[in-house]
This record gives structure tokens, C-alpha cells and sequence, in this order.
């Protein structure tokens, strides 16, 4: 069966889509920063087209990517995940955006709700567990949201919580949090639901842990990231 052609009826090249995508949602740039930064290089767009690229493309390139790396993941992630959830201000209410990260940095899942209770976690939890398989151990921080819905599921035994611990998690909040500076938070649930998955699948696509290797590894880890990259999306 062939595959649907995305770009088709799109007077720009796909090359232009691709690269307007990933300045926006990689980098801690604004809608308007990337029509700039494009028009530098003679691409002349609006930045209201560039919200429509993001919008259309954005979840087809984060939904490819993770299929690529599923299968991969399932095969060393279930070690330790990290479980962490972040408050964010969306029209002056609070919600809560949960992450779930293994052992190396890996962002493996994301999940915005209104609560953080143990309702919200066991969901949190279970939508995780359905696509990367149940992890070795879990470490939280001490809210007893996680500890009752592991409890449910049956994995009580598994969870650790401790000081420091858990800065694996805590740490993955830093790139969303500059990104969300950037684009002067958010105004709907769906909409930070729907950012937060693309931006974890795109930092980790091009995630290359640089300080773990010599820049001739690295130089070539970024070359071939770019390189898929720029076939996401190709009939």
C-alpha cells in the first residue's frame, strides 16, 4: 500500500515545513523569531503560517518518531523510569503536567490533568505502561498520589523516593520550561497536551548527551539525527 503524501496541495516544499517545525519546537524561539530567522534565508512566510505547519505536522513528525524508537525502548527503558509532575498556569488555574523519564533522559511519556490525585496518576501510569511495558523500579517523589495507584496496579514493591533521587526526572522539566517562557505559557489544556508530546518526542530525537562523547562522535550522532529528520514524512 502506498503511503499518503502530507505535503500534497502544500505550495511549499517539504524541506521548508520540516525545517520551520523543528527551529519552533526544538528551540526556544517564537513564531516570530522563526518567520525572521527564515526570511534571513530567503524563505518569505507568515508566522501565522508557521503556526499552522507546527499545528498540522508537528504531531504527524512526533507520532513517526516514536514509532521508530518504541520498539528500542521497550528493550532497555523498563530498568527505572523517573515519575515527576510540574505545575502549569493555564488562564490563572493550575494543572499539572506528569512525566515519565528513564534512566537515560529519555522522555517516555507526558500527561497533562486538573488534578494530581490518584486518580490522575494511576491514568498517568497506566497510558505509560501500555506502550513501553512495566518498568523494574520506579522512583517518585514522597506525594502519595503515585504510591496509591501503584498500589492498584500492583507494583507497590517496585517504587523508591528519596532526596536526589529523582533529578533525572526534575531536570527534563528545564527544556519545556524555557519553551514555555518563550511562547508566554499556554491558553487551553489541549493545547499544552498536544505541545508537550511533540517537544518530548523532538528533544528526544535530537538529544545527543554531548557531554558523553568526543565531538567527532557527537558531530556524527547530529549529522545523522538531522539526516532522519529531513525523511520524516517522505512518501
Amino acid at each position: 500500500m502506498t503511503k499518503r503524501d502530507p505535503f500534497k496541495c502544500f505550495h511549499s516544499s517539504p524541506e521548508v515545513i520540516r525545517l520551520a517545525v523543528m527551529m519552533y519546537v526544538r528551540f526556544p524561539l517564537s513564531l516570530r523569531s522563526v518567520e525572521d530567522l527564515l526570511h534571513e534565508r530567503g524563505i518569505d512566510v507568515s508566522y501565522e503560517t508557521i503556526r499552522f505547519w507546527w499545528n498540522r505536522f508537528g504531531p504527524l513528525f512526533a507520532a513517526e518518531i516514536r514509532r521508530k524508537r518504541v520498539q528500542n525502548l521497550r528493550e532497555y527503558s523498563n530498568w527505572r523510569w523517573h515519575l515527576d509532575e510540574v505545575f502549569v498556569k493555564i488562564n490563572g488555574e493550575t494543572n499539572y503536567l506528569w512525566r515519565a523519564v528513564d534512566h537515560e533522559g529519555e522522555v517516555l511519556e507526558s500527561f497533562v490533568t486538573k488534578r494530581r490525585d490518584r486518580k490522575a496518576a494511576l491514568k498517568f501510569l497506566r497510558k505509560a505502561m501500555k506502550r513501553y511495558g512495566s518498568p523494574h523500579v520506579v522512583v517518585t517523589d514522597k506525594l502519595r498520589s503515585y504510591g496509591a495507584a501503584m498500589k492498584i496496579i500492583g507494583n507497590a514493591q517496585k517504587q523508591e523516593t528519596g532526596r536526589w533521587r529523582n533529578n533525572r526526572s526534575e531536570n527534563s522539566h528545564q527544556p519545556f520550561r524555557r519553551r514555555e517562557r518563550v511562547m508566554l505559557r499556554f491558553r487551553q489544556m489541549k493545547s499544552l497536551q498536544k505541545f508537550s508530546a511533540v517537544h518530548s518526542s523532538v528533544h528526544n530525537h535530537f538529544n545527543l548527551e554531548r557531554h558523553l562523547y568526543n565531538r567527532d562522535n557527537f558531530k556524527l550522532n547530529r549529522a545523522v539525527a538531522l539526516t532522519e529528520w529531513r525523511q520524516l514524512g517522505a512518501a
